[in-house]
């Protein structure tokens, strides 16, 4: 609070409060521990099961015929065993979400965060073992196998850190600072977003050589454990002021119906769970188009996709910045207009522009830019107006949408522009995100 009894508002306002940069602190170590994990997973792909030409592996050839995948590089092989780890790490995000987000609301937070923490610590440090030579089963060897399990549990752990990490946030600060503390979270998700991704695996390589000069083999197996466990360390000092649970005698799934009953009474919290739902379905389309219009930029090239999306990351993590700073200024019905009419122009003129590297980072930047503008004041309504005994169930449900809603585009997308081209399902996606805008009525006061 101010002097005058007026709260401080912005983001050095959020920060200054203890207990909330300690959840920010374990939402960064925790974060890119998730981005690393990944980036590890791949890394040791690549060491220790790739050592051969793909040619040698009749098993890998016949699954990979199966899932119409070409075999004929040590990449493409790379690819298809890494896409056993992403569908261990998604199948939990799409199933458990929910029945997570309640386990939420019954345990305390601050235990759920540190315990899903701690855990995760622990289950990767026992990566070490999966080197260890044992049976073949499906042309490798069983290590591979117990990294994909391995995964799953990382995934299913995650799921329990999540929504109590966004229940905890308006427990955390006041009402009037909670736009600010989502834009600080959303920001920081982008960052490590990027930076993990980029610098997984020049910081794992690093570790192993630094450490192997010392005489310490296995120095990429370092980073998570420390990631996983200072976020531990960090939540763990946090005093989460909840009330006291009432010991209820019904079962998970009543009261996963609690939280869609909550949907259906509340306009407000139904409205800003379609918006993110839309929103993270455009971005998972704008995922797999990267790929063609990376292909159409002569200086690029279909490989290097992930530079147009990392643009659109440092677009959301700038118009999160900005949102701490000055969205309280504007409705939040103008907001998400202006954010769905952002993302729509970006659409249409990244069709008609293609081929053009500045003017595709650009709007690659500014549509990033209104992702911010949309999913910030999304996120802090759902908040705002979620019975605090029901933000557990109801932010489970939404990570569960969320991870459909980037699933489905991933898969239909890339079909769908070989049917009909680039152009009519930019055109298409612009469309819908328009309807959208003017669908907030923005013209409306109130």
């Amino acid at each position: 609070m101010s002097p005058s009894g007026k709260t401080e508002r912005g983001l050095a306002a959020v920060l200054a409060l203890p207990g909330f940069r300690r959840l920010w602190i374990g939402q960064v170590f925790s974060q890119l521990a998730d981005k690393f994990y990944i980036v590890l997973m791949v890394f040791l792909i690549a060491q220790y099961w790739v050592t051969d030409t793909p040619q040698n592996n009749a098993a890998l050839a016949e699954a990979a015929a199966a899932f119409r995948m070409g075999f004929e590089t040590r990449a493409q092989m790379i690819t298809l065993l890494a896409t056993g780890i992403y569908v261990a790490n998604t199948v939990p995000a799409m199933l458990l979400g929910t029945v997570a987000g309640v386990w939420a609301d019954r345990w305390p937070k601050r235990t759920v965060m540190v315990a899903s923490n701690g855990l995760r610590a622990g289950l990767v440090m026992l990566a070490p073992l999966c080197l260890l030579p044992g049976p073949m089963w499906l042309g490798l060897s069983w290590g591979y196998w117990a990294l994909v399990a391995m995964t799953f549990f990382e995934s299913v752990l995650t799921q329990f850190f999540a929504p109590a990490e966004q229940a905890a946030i308006p427990l955390l600060v006041s009402y009037p600072q909670l736009l600010a503390a989502n834009s600080v979270y959303q920001a920081t998700s982008m960052a490590a977003t990027i930076v993990g991704f980029a610098l997984g695996d020049p910081i794992l390589r690093l570790l192993r050589t630094l450490l192997a000069q010392v005489g310490i083999p296995g120095g990429e197996f370092v980073l998570l454990p420390l990631c996983y466990g200072a976020a531990a360390v960090a939540i763990a000092g946090i005093e989460i002021p909840e009330p006291p649970r009432e010991p209820r005698s019904i079962s998970v799934w009543e009261e996963i119906g609690e939280g869609v009953q909550v949907l259906r009474e509340r306009p407000k919290v139904r409205s800003a769970m379609i918006q993110l739902v839309l929103l993270y379905s455009l971005l998972a389309a704008l995922y797999v188009l990267a790929i063609s219009l990376a292909a159409a930029i002569g200086g690029l090239g279909p490989t290097r996709f992930g530079v147009l999306l990392a643009m659109s990351g440092v677009g959301l993590a700038l118009g999160a910045l900005a949102m701490a700073q000055l969205g309280e200024r504007f409705s939040r019905r103008g907001l998400a207009s202006a954010g769905l009419g952002t993302i729509a122009w970006c659409l249409v003129l990244l069709g008609q522009l293609r081929g053009n590297l500045v003017f595709t980072l650009l709007l690659c930047g500014l549509l990033g830019v209104g992702a911010a503008l949309l999913a910030i004041p999304a996120q802090t309504t759902i908040q705002e107006d979620t019975p605090e005994n029901q933000r557990g169930r109801v932010f489970g449900l939404q990570n569960n949408l969320i991870n459909i809603a980037l699933s489905l585009p991933l898969v239909l997308a890339g079909t769908v522009v070989s049917r009909y081209g680039l152009l009519p399902v930019l055109w298409g996606l612009a469309a819908i995100a328009a309807v959208a805008a003017l669908s907030e009525r923005p013209w409306r006061s109130s």
